[in-house]
């Protein structure tokens, strides 16, 4: 048997070989967490990855608090970047047996166990007493009753109709210092009052206060067409005008407490900060940015109330904040506002870095009290920069001139091989001209003649380096070169900033700073654009200040976010 062959027969037995089954996600949920008596509920059971025939769950452990309605089940199919992912939802309709707080069990579906979950049971409304005698009814509520400024209330409006129903949404009048914003598209379900079965249309609200004292929300109204079952012209589309409202409610707001001082005034009903992106082993080298996220995330506050994240000046490190990210989810009848800021913190020399503690104070409105979120104060070890053997330990291994001088990229991560061709072309060209230049310079000097003095081979050599690496895509070679030849000029160059503050071209000024931002701050890099601009911005040379600029002209101010407080 030859060799293709055997290889060959391994493959096929590695495709017959089955591919190990994924376990299929399973999480369960209600669509509402508070309901009243008589109101059904939907109880979804979402499989993820399903696959072949899912059977209906037993759901035996329900009827204890739940009396089972109906069930329903929808498949769904998506394709992402090429990758299909299918979903399997049983729907159940539940209707509660008796008021008080009931338990979901966990439930068997697909192999898989669903986590428990809980369900507020209240009495019906007054409104349930009338409910027989009117085949179109709304209710309205709002809760908390009392809360302060700037939080989230929910306000809930209820359409109950008997019979066919067409109309407009429902109307909700505007209330003067009140922000009241819909959430979501609205609920229909059925609910039972005084023994009669009713369609319900629920409609949420976020409701914020903007300021203190008592504030009245005028009833919510509806007008349509209803269709009476009853009545014989019916038949022929006979119906009549339907105008009902909800009544009216009110609240008493608060103002923040009189000590709050000037800090962001945050009422919440649960809030979270959080920092991540830590590197596993507690170590980082001088020159390699170490990405953090920080998050913060409110229960009952949109995330333009949210204050902005920072991080505070870091002893020999330099932090860029990158562009926040922001959004809103709702969770029930509560808005969950989240903001995100990252950070590249730069470290510039070996040792400790310590970042410090971060501290947000909120008033919890569940509680009634302040409360303090914090991030603990965490600390990693700088090592030195691999290959970085330089008498400047401050500067970062990104602007080390030797590493510069060697090879523009080296250390640009997985060099490809037309890199590494064209690396060794400029070095072979870069040794050509060093080898005539030297034999050029022996031929000149004469024996008990004058030497003269020798060109500026190391400023035209890293000249030449620079702009290779400007029309490669590696932005670490870039700065090093730029680095590296701006040294040749002035010795004490340590790092780009202190290169911009040297010069007098406004062009210049903003090529390095556009190379600092691909650098540090992690963005896209092309090979185009960027590189011509370095190019145009120093093909002259360096413009340098004068000496009189320099000690007239102030040093350019250190990139520092705000403080949070």
């Amino acid at each position: 048997m030859s060799f293709a062959r055997v290889i060959a027969g391994c493959l096929l037995a590695l495709l017959l070989v089955p591919a190990p089954a994924r376990a299929s996600q399973v999480t369960a949920t209600l669509d509402r967490s508070q309901v009243q008596l008589g109101d059904t509920v939907t109880l979804n059971l979402r499989v993820d990855d399903a696959g072949g025939n899912v059977a209906m769950p037993d759901l035996s452990a329900l009827y204890q608090d739940f009396d089972i309605l109906g069930s329903s089940q929808n498949s769904s199919l998506s394709i992402l970047n090429g990758k299909a992912t299918s979903s399997l939802t049983f729907g159940v309709a539940l209707r509660p047996k008796h008021v008080g707080t009931l338990q979901v069990p966990s439930l068997k579906v697909a192999g898989a166990q669903t986590a428990p979950l809980q369900l507020e049971v209240s009495a019906p409304s007054a409104a349930a007493a009338v409910a027989p005698n009117r085949d179109v009814f709304m209710e309205a509520r709002v809760e908390p009753q009392q809360g302060y400024v700037g939080e989230q209330f929910s306000y809930v409006v209820k359409l109950f109709y008997a019979n066919d129903l067409s109309g407009g949404p429902i109307n909700v009048p505007n209330v003067s210092g009140v922000e009241l914003n819909p959430l979501g598209k609205g609920l229909q379900y059925d609910s039972v009052r005084g023994g009669r079965t009713y369609h319900v249309f629920e409609q949420r609200y976020a409701l914020t206060p903007q300021r203190a004292g008592r504030v009245d929300v005028p009833a919510a109204s509806f007008q349509g067409a209803a269709m009476d079952p009853g009545d014989p012209n019916s038949f022929f589309g006979a119906t009549d005008n339907v105008s009902v409202s909800a009544p009216a409610v009110s609240i008493e707001v608060q103002a923040a407490p009189s000590d709050w001082g000037n800090h962001a005034w945050l009422p919440a009903r649960d809030l979270s900060l959080s920092l991540d992106g830590w590197p596993a082993p507690q170590q980082v080298r001088v020159g390699q940015p170490l990405n953090l996220t920080m998050t913060l995330q409110a229960t009952g506050l949109s995330d333009d109330t949210l204050p902005a994240l920072s991080l505070p000046p870091l002893d020999g490190a330099t932090v860029y904040p990158d562009k926040p990210v922001t959004h809103n989810h709702v969770d029930g009848q509560w808005i969950i506002g989240q903001r995100q800021q990252a950070f590249a913190i730069v470290p510039e020399r070996p040792g400790t870095l310590s970042i410090p503690a971060t501290t947000l104070k909120w008033w919890n409105v569940l509680t009634d009290k302040m409360e303090v979120a914090q991030i603990p104060a965490r600390s990693v070890t700088v090592l030195p920069a691999i290959g970085g053997g330089t008498t400047q330990p401050a500067v970062p291994a990104s602007t080390s001139s030797a590493a510069a001088t060697a090879s523009p990229a080296a250390s640009a991560p997985a060099p490809t091989p037309w890199r590494w061709i064209a690396l060794g072309s400029i070095a072979l060209w870069v040794g050509s001209l060093l080898a005539w230049w030297l034999w050029g310079r022996r031929r000149r000097r004469a024996p008990g003649a004058e030497p003269t003095p020798a060109p500026a081979s190391s400023a035209h050599q890293a000249r030449i380096a620079f702009l290779a690496a400007a029309r490669d895509s590696d932005v670490a070679a870039q700065a090093r070169c730029l680095l590296a030849w701006a040294r040749t000029e002035r010795p004490g160059i340590q790092h780009l900033s202190e290169l911009s503050a040297a010069l007098d071209d406004a062009a210049q000024h903003a090529a390095i700073e556009a190379l600092q931002q691909r650098h540090y701050a992690g963005t896209s890099t092309d090979s185009g654009d960027s590189g011509v601009e370095l190019v145009d911005a120093f093909s002259r040379g360096f413009a340098w200040r004068s000496a009189t600029a320099d000690r007239d002209g102030a040093a350019l101010p250190p990139l520092y976010p705000f403080k949070l407080h």
